[in-house]
């Protein structure tokens, strides 16, 4: 990267974010990116920032949600201060040569490179990430520390690493993008910005992603709360509800009756679900062979695991393989 002042530093020069779009991305992660720099130009009432939608290639791209994009090729033309890439789903088969060539050549001219959901995946292939802090969507988090390992892989909703700025999907872009304009222009703007969203900008960048909406479960009885936490990171170890109801200073019979009165169900009913969502969520987004997908999940036996997903989801996970997209 060039010797760059940094894009978060408080400044009244307007920026300008070249927004790289791949097909299979996610509308809502793209709105994310451009929605809340339109925002706070509105409410200063002066351009703060510009950007442009790029594509790949010439042809126009097609996000999940079935529209298509138009963007101008991306070029070895570095017209912007910052590069965005959005990206969700077919990563692996997008990440070419010559794009990823043309990312490493890009990089020393920019001043900052970020990735939002599955764009992470294009600054990694490329080398950009190596020996950085990164994040990427949380359903994709282990396999991702596992292809990289040069990469220190966090939890994070979002993490800035020097010119490298890695999020979640699109609701920690959104954080990310306040956290850009309130670093700029100030927190004022940046709350007002939020308003305009009605969004609580609650989460600052180290805050864990959540594949549950923990926050509110938390707000609502805390240590229920902190029981789906522990579940939530255990699913290739599972503990005992025992001893999840040790870890937490209550009894089990206390643990059982809050998951009873909360969620209408017993702990051992959701953590069992919970292990099976992420099955089926490897069986449709990775090619994990279904053995690595069992044991990822807590199961002892491929048998087990069958039998299981079998009774949870009507289907067997091979059947399944190749199921719908991520939302």
């Amino acid at each position: 990267m060039a010797n760059l002042p940094s894009i978060f530093a408080p400044t009244d020069r307007p920026l300008s974010v070249g927004v790289l779009v791949m097909e299979d991305a996610n509308a809502f992660s793209l709105a994310a990116c451009v929605d809340p720099l339109r925002a706070a130009n509105r409410r200063a009432g002066r351009t703060l920032y510009s950007w442009s939608f790029l594509t790949p290639g010439t042809a126009p791209v097609t996000l999940t949600a079935g529209f298509a994009i138009r963007g101008a090729p991306l070029t070895d033309r570095a017209d912007w201060d910052m590069l965005m890439i959005v990206a969700g789903f077919r990563l692996e088969e997008q990440a070419t040569p010559d794009l990823l060539a043309r990312l490493r050549r890009l990089a020393p001219r920019l001043a900052a490179m970020g990735g939002v959901d599955g764009g992470s995946w294009f600054l990694a292939r490329a080398g950009l990430l190596d020996r950085r802090a990164a994040t990427t969507h949380w359903e994709d988090l282990e396999l991702f520390a596992h292809r990289f390992p040069a990469i220190d892989v966090r939890r994070d909703r979002y993490v800035i690493d020097g010119p490298m700025v890695t999020t979640g999907g699109a609701a920690p872009c959104l954080d990310l993008m306040l956290h850009l304009i309130g670093a700029r222009q100030g927190s004022e703007l940046a709350m007002r910005v939020a308003g305009a969203f009605l969004y609580d900008p609650l989460h600052g960048g180290a805050v864990p992603q959540q594949g549950l909406p923990a926050t509110r479960i938390t707000r609502a009885d805390p240590a229920l709360g902190r029981a789906i936490a522990l579940m939530e990171g255990a699913v290739e170890q599972p503990p005992a509800i025992g001893a999840i109801a040790r870890q937490l200073g209550l009894s089990q019979r206390r643990l059982e009756m809050l998951f009873a009165d909360r969620l209408g169900t017993s702990p051992g009913r959701f953590f069992l679900d919970l292990r099976l969502d992420e099955a089926r969520r490897m069986v449709t987004d990775t090619h994990l062979s279904l053995q690595d997908i069992a044991l990822r999940t807590g199961f002892s036996s491929q048998t087990a695991f069958a039998r299981a997903f079998r009774a949870r989801f009507a289907t067997s996970a091979s059947q399944l393989r190749g199921g719908a997209a991520r939302p």
